[in-house]
């Protein structure tokens, strides 16, 4: 497997060895590219971040980080393509923990609420990016949204006895609401205690609706 050298400060001052050199195979250096470009992506903006700034903040040349993208924007979509992955594996994770629909319900906000306060970078960068009109991070964001709604209505179809397009519907409107819920906490920087309000209450509103959606409402 190759490798890059990497160059750090490290020694104590008045040691004859200014710097030490550490080896980091191809794969491990793309994800520390990625992982440092999902930062800077997220906290200057797509347009204020150049290449320059990714490589520095990875102590490494531009010639390096175009060994492995082909320029900004190709670095950027595998940054959202690395947060989108991120992000669906812990969404739907909860709708396979738990046969009680309560719980899988909560689950799914509650990890909607913890990727968004854990991971403020990853979750500004896919939701809250200054090129959505960007046709491939279009088509990113929307597959995301589907594939999450889909891993519901996979659930509640069976489980509330409703077609599969309907629970399709439904689990968009769950999806997006929550998301909303995130966004107008997570951009106000509200505390802890604000986002556990917020998804305590976002939990009653949709499992108040979910709990008896199978109801005739004819």
């Amino acid at each position: 497997m190759s490798s890059h050298l990497v160059v750090a400060p490290s020694a104590p001052e008045g040691s004859n060895d200014a710097f030490v050199v550490s080896r980091l195979p191809k794969d491990l250096r793309r994800q520390q590219l990625i992982n440092n470009a999902v930062r800077i992506f997220a906290a200057q903006g797509y347009h204020h971040t150049t290449m320059d700034h990714i490589a520095n903040a990875s102590n490494v040349s531009k010639p390096v980080l175009y060994q492995h993208f082909a320029g900004k924007r190709d670095l950027y979509l595998a940054a959202l393509d690395e947060e989108i992955k991120n992000m669906l594996k812990l969404i739907i994770a909860p709708l396979h923990q738990s046969e009680v629909n309560r719980e899988r319900v909560e689950g799914v906000i509650s990890a909607f609420f913890s990727y968004a306060r854990t991971n403020v970078a990853g979750y500004r960068l896919i939701f809250a990016s200054d090129i959505h009109n960007d046709f491939a991070v279009l088509e990113r964001i929307e597959n995301l949204n589907t594939l999450i709604a889909e891993h519901i209505a996979g659930i509640l179809a069976p489980n509330a006895g409703l077609p599969f397009k309907e629970a399709m519907l439904t689990a968009r409107m769950l999806t997006g609401m929550v998301l909303s819920s995130t966004q107008v906490v997570i951009g106000n920087g509200s505390s802890d205690e604000a986002l556990a309000a917020a998804e305590r209450a976002t939990f009653r509103l949709a499992w108040g609706g979910i709990s008896i959606i199978d109801e005739d409402w004819e």
